[in-house]
């Protein structure tokens, strides 16, 4: 109503282009933050925590779970349990694990249980737990990101339509009143 065809279909663009480009940003700094590999991270605490209940050792456990998952969590298990093998330091070997974002308390359970040989299930059971209830209020706050920035362009599209189609006859018929009467 406003602009013509022409120019409201490049001014659209443009705002979609802009729209694009934030939710894009956003993304890509989210995906730094918490990298998709590291979804498995709950899923190895507990696969960790089911083979310490059933009786293997810290380094079996982490080598058989190493072995059943893909991903960073599961090449640093498998890692950490082949230092071990081979000799190393406890502290060393799950090093690499404990460099993983939320991975530090995991790490530190199984260095633990090598050193001491304490029974850590339980609390690799709450480390998963933990880790799961994490991840859940991450996805849940970048749901509520999503649905305000989804507002924005909402109102961009809404908002003409409404002032064309609800305020503008009211206006002009209450003008056309008063110019004519």
């Amino acid at each position: 109503m406003f602009l013509g065809p022409a120019v409201g279909g490049l001014v659209g663009a443009a705002v979609g282009y802009g729209v694009w480009r934030r939710l894009g940003t956003a993304g890509q700094e989210e995906e730094e933050d918490d990298p998709g590999e590291l979804d498995s991270l709950p899923l190895a605490a507990d696969l960790l925590a089911a083979c310490l209940a059933a009786g293997a050792a810290p380094r079996e456990a982490a080598r058989e779970v190493g072995g059943a998952l893909d991903g960073v969590v599961a090449v640093r298990l498998a890692q950490g349990a082949a230092e071990l093998g081979l000799g190393g330091d406890p502290r060393q070997a799950w090093r690499g694990l404990a460099a993983l974002p939320g991975a530090e308390g995991l790490a530190l359970c199984l260095e633990q249980a090598v050193q001491t040989g304490i029974p850590v299930v339980e609390a690799v059971s709450r480390l998963a737990a933990e880790s799961r209830a994490e991840r859940a209020r991450a996805a849940a706050a970048r749901a509520r990101r999503a649905s305000v920035l989804v507002t924005g362009p909402l109102g961009l599209c809404f908002l003409p339509a409404f002032l064309a189609v609800g305020v503008a006859p009211v206006v002009l018929g209450l003008a056309a009143g008063l110019m004519g009467g």
